[in-house]
């Protein structure tokens, strides 16, 4: 069998900022057309749409079959410049970069006896670590000083500066041991949450609560560094969200906006922990019914500029999931459709190998039902279903399924619904996440399948309207019932008004109360 064309050339170059591909063409003196080959690859693929490996071959060996393994070390050896090319123009751009070039560059110079001028890049290495918290930089820093002064057989430097350097390593172990300490605490709530994203019970509550009652997260006064504090309250602010503590997640979350703006040449290096810091913020503003900031944190992520790909996917991402929340909470949902469909055109000029339109698709669900078009959100809602990753998202999976089977009361499917419903049970109980919500959600279908006149089934909407208010005091049940509106959907099929307007007029009036 014929292997497959590797296409991991074709996704590198194709993944080049402009500023990127202009600095290899400069890294690798660009020179008349058609005098390199891989320069001739290079321009190839960076002009090229769609991935084809025999229009590339064609184009470098102008139509002639390349020798043996040629066309495949030309592949090797393009990839391999292309990453020394972005080696050096990260390190212009990074200050990771830049102090492993200063560290490796006094290496060079200590091997050649230079070391005055060791020592000079040493304090530059020294001040750029702690400027930036890299306290392994710093220890790095430490341990050549003493190298040198060894070396140099200088023992009044060591008189004077040894406890010094001493208690410089013993804080950078400190600082570095304690952002550890941190940044485990916090990925031990994440991982905890994500299991089990809204909480159903008070087991998972026990879980968090053990977490952040150690005593690291009880002050922040215990971070010693900024880094250190950053992942505090984002610990704090993740457990207050999945806790159902919405004021702490709100004041937590604009305590870490203003934490990561005060030290801005840190967001000039990652803007990672900033972008989730917003999207977060932007949540706890909504359930705040504080609008007014939603749209400003909304202007703010958008407005925001790259520094990685990640960073790109990252921003676009959270950009569009939040604003069709607030178009599906606020009831604008021809709105939401006009943002999805330029959240779709975006979409396709991002790397699809890393993408994830399926992150996507529940939303595009919920927006298309909002418009009336029941397909279209059936549709999107079996495509999310069929997604391999949607199995992580259990909290989801119940929701989906009870949205199923409203979207087919809605499109009149009575002979598919009694098999739903069997197979929707089934399921259920075998992820053991049939709780009181969903078990009273099937029994009303059921109730709902079993009565012919209009009038009757208005009196089964009006019932589980009256339960819904028992159901949604439950732990966790008032959560996933924002993701989608039922009780809209219930006043819509009882007032015979389309289900946007409810969601309008619902929205309309909490904010005139607040």
């Amino acid at each position: 069998m014929a292997k497959t064309p590797s296409d991991r050339l074709y996704r590198l170059v194709r993944s080049l900022s402009p500023a990127e591909k202009r600095y290899f063409r400069l890294f690798t003196g660009t020179k008349a057309e058609g005098s390199s080959k891989y320069q001739q690859l290079f321009e190839a693929i960076a002009a090229m749409g769609v991935f084809d490996e025999e229009a590339l071959k064609r184009k470098v060996y102008k139509n002639q079959p390349p020798e043996g393994k040629k066309y495949s070390e030309l592949k090797a050896y393009l990839y391999e410049l292309v990453l020394k090319a972005l080696q050096s123009f990260d390190e212009q751009q990074s200050v990771e970069y830049r102090l492993n070039h200063l560290l490796q560059s006094v290496a060079v110079l200590y091997k050649r006896g230079h070391y005055d001028d060791c020592r000079d890049l040493l304090h530059k290495a020294e001040k750029l670590s702690k400027q930036y918290e890299s306290f392994t930089h710093l220890l790095e820093v430490i341990r050549w000083e003493k190298q040198l002064a060894y070396t140099r057989m200088d023992v009044d430097f060591l008189n004077r500066q040894l406890g010094h350097l001493q208690f410089e390593e013993d804080h950078a172990l400190e600082q570095l041991r304690n952002v550890a300490d941190y940044r485990k605490a916090f990925f031990q709530a994440y991982t905890t949450i994500k299991k089990e994203n809204r909480l159903r019970g008070y087991d998972l509550k026990t879980q968090l609560q053990d977490i952040v009652n150690q005593e690291l997260l009880s002050d922040s006064d215990l971070a010693l560094s900024h880094k250190a504090r950053v992942m505090y309250y984002r610990t704090l602010n993740i457990y207050h969200f999945a806790a159902l503590e919405y004021q702490p997640f709100y004041e937590s979350g604009k305590k870490l906006i203003a934490l990561l703006e005060s030290q801005p040449h840190f967001l000039r290096e990652n803007l990672s922990d900033y972008i989730a810091a917003l999207s977060n913020l932007i949540l706890s503003c909504g359930l705040q019914q504080k609008y007014d900031e939603v749209h400003f944190c909304l202007e703010k992520l958008r407005n925001l500029t790259p520094i990685t790909e990640d960073d790109r996917r990252k921003i676009h991402r959270q950009y569009y999931s939040n604003k069709l929340a607030l178009c599906t909470y606020t009831g604008e949902f021809e709105t939401g459709r006009r943002e999805m469909e330029q959240c779709l055109n975006e979409s396709s000029a991002l790397d699809q190998h890393d993408y994830e339109t399926a992150s996507f698709y529940f939303q595009f669900c919920t927006i298309c039902f909002g418009c009336g078009d029941y397909n279209g959100a059936l549709a999107y809602l079996n495509d999310w279903l069929n997604q391999p990753r949607s199995v992580e998202r259990e909290d989801l999976q119940s929701l989906a399924r009870v949205l199923s089977l409203i979207l087919h009361v809605e499109m009149g499917n009575t002979v598919l619904l009694e098999s739903l419903l069997r197979s929707t049970t089934r399921f259920l109980q075998k992820k053991n996440r049939l709780y009181d919500l969903e078990r009273r959600f099937m029994h009303f279908v059921s109730e709902l399948m079993r009565q012919a006149s209009v009038r009757d089934q208005r009196s089964v909407f009006q019932k589980m309207k009256a339960d819904l208010q028992e159901i949604v005091k439950m732990p966790g049940a008032k959560v996933l019932l924002q993701t989608f509106d039922l009780e809209a959907w219930l006043d819509s099929r009882i007032s015979g008004q389309a289900f946007a307007a409810v969601v309008r007029d619902k929205w309309r009036r909490e904010t005139e109360k607040a």
